[in-house]
């Protein structure tokens, strides 16, 4: 079996974003292979982890998929303040007579979003509306990188690594299997301090918000790397309860200083992206049409919104509606083909994280010091058959089932872009249905 199918059959997917099947990714052929290392988020810690602790897994897959894209160059870009990571990829690197170089990035957000990584790495532009391989290059990160190495020896995705942080009483990073509940995420962390708390699924900045009666429903999926506990009174928390209607009202009192513009990540690299003109086609009523296809080159970094306007109104979020009624006309943005230039200044506009994370109120829980590494396991996990981006997968058990952990459960549905899923636990089937499937050790 040569690795696509292994990876395939492993059910390996882009374990930091938005689930993109790494069969399909690597498939391809490319000068670079950038991993990212970068931990872009402000508080997250579970890449440090994995680069400290399984530094030659990692090295292992980056050359695998090295090879298998046909690059000439592999770069790990990391910033330059992960003092023991770096050390130990050196290490990793050493040992293994690895040609792989490491690239220190600066401490900026979002250092870690794919076109910030090329773009930082190698001096190209993505073209607007593009991926990284019209410009030579694949992405990827820490944890599929080490799900490349797993798949190789034949070992599927059962499992996550999650920092567990915030108002805890014990943060520390946990392994638990995929379909793991929040509770007991929550549970391994000593439990929270206060009873009246949320849940930042990922970043502060791009992570959604779960909610104490969402919480029962909330398990781990193959995309999950953080669960940052904070009040149920934070600021985080009151701006995610936002309606549409709000959202669109608030937009009108925007000043059109376009500052949001002149801090826009994507707009810095040269795209033709201005988020306060699309602030003003709120303002004023005007039609939401192919003139305003720009919208669909929004990251949804959050720069605009969280940190350079002064009104403290929703850029991003008027992006986000203007796009999805956008996709909803089948309207999609069209480049013109032309070079791609920085704009001057990028540099001196980076976001500096420990600004951003005070403007968040997150500082509290900045650089907090983690206890011991634990192994969770569980009797009970349900697994999310839509934990990728493409089509659902299939399940391919019914309930009473008996199932060994790594067996497959879901598989892609034929012709279709998805992940195959696998039993993170060995037990009984006990439910089935079209979005997901639960396992139990001790049921009858």
């Amino acid at each position: 079996m040569d690795l696509i199918a292994q990876i395939q059959q492993a059910g390996v997917v882009g374990a930091g974003g938005a689930g993109f099947p790494t069969h399909v990714k690597l498939n391809a052929q490319a000068e670079y292979l950038i991993i990212n290392a970068a931990e872009c988020e402000p508080l997250l810690q579970t890449d440090q982890y994995l680069m400290k602790n399984q530094a030659l897994q990692l090295i292992g897959g980056i050359l695998m998929s090295q090879k298998q894209i046909g690059a000439e160059k592999a770069v790990i870009a990391v910033k330059g303040k992960y003092k023991e990571a770096i050390a130990s990829l050196h290490d990793a690197i050493t040992r293994l007579g690895a040609s792989v170089e490491i690239f220190e990035l600066q401490n900026f957000y979002p250092a870690g979003d794919e076109q910030m990584t090329v773009f930082e790495v190698t001096g190209r532009s993505v073209p607007p509306g593009g991926i990284p391989l019209n410009v030579g290059c694949v992405v990827s990160n820490v944890a599929t990188m080490i799900g490349v190495f797993d798949a190789a020896q034949g070992i599927p995705v059962t499992y996550k690594y999650v920092s567990i942080l915030g108002e805890v009483r014990e943060p520390r990073v946990i392994r638990v299997p995929v379909g793991t509940s929040f509770e007991e995420c929550l549970a391994a962390a000593g439990g929270t301090v206060s009873s009246d708390f949320a849940i930042i699924r990922g970043g502060p900045m791009m992570g959604g918000i779960v909610t104490k009666d969402d919480l029962p429903r909330m398990n781990i999926t193959k995309t999950d790397g953080a669960l940052i506990v904070i009040p149920a009174d934070h600021y985080l928390v009151e701006r995610s309860q936002l309606t549409e209607e709000q959202i669109l009202m608030r937009a009108k009192a925007c000043i059109q200083c376009g500052f949001c513009t002149q801090q826009c990540p994507r707009y810095l690299i040269g795209h033709d992206l201005h988020p306060h003109k699309m602030m003003n086609v709120i303002k004023y009523g005007m039609p939401i049409d192919e003139s305003c296809s720009e919208a669909l080159l929004c990251c949804a970094c959050g720069v605009c919104e969280m940190y350079a306007c002064p009104m403290g109104i929703d850029p991003r979020q008027v992006n986000i509606i203007i796009a999805n009624k956008l996709r909803a006309q089948g309207i999609r943005y069209q480049h013109d083909s032309s070079n791609i230039i920085a704009r001057e200044g990028r540099e001196d506009r980076k976001v500096d994280p420990y600004k951003l994370i005070n403007r968040l109120d997150l500082s509290r829980w900045d650089h907090q010091e983690l206890h011991e590494f634990k192994a969770v396991d569980v009797d009970t996990v349900t697994l999310s058959l839509w934990q990728h981006i493409g089509a659902g997968s299939e399940p391919q058990v019914r309930v009473g089932d008996r199932v060994e952990t790594g067996k497959v459960i879901g598989t892609i549905p034929e012709g279709k872009l998805g992940s195959t899923i696998h039993a993170s636990i060995s037990g009984v089937v006990t439910a089935v249905d079209n979005d997901s499937i639960t396992i139990s050790r001790n049921a009858a």
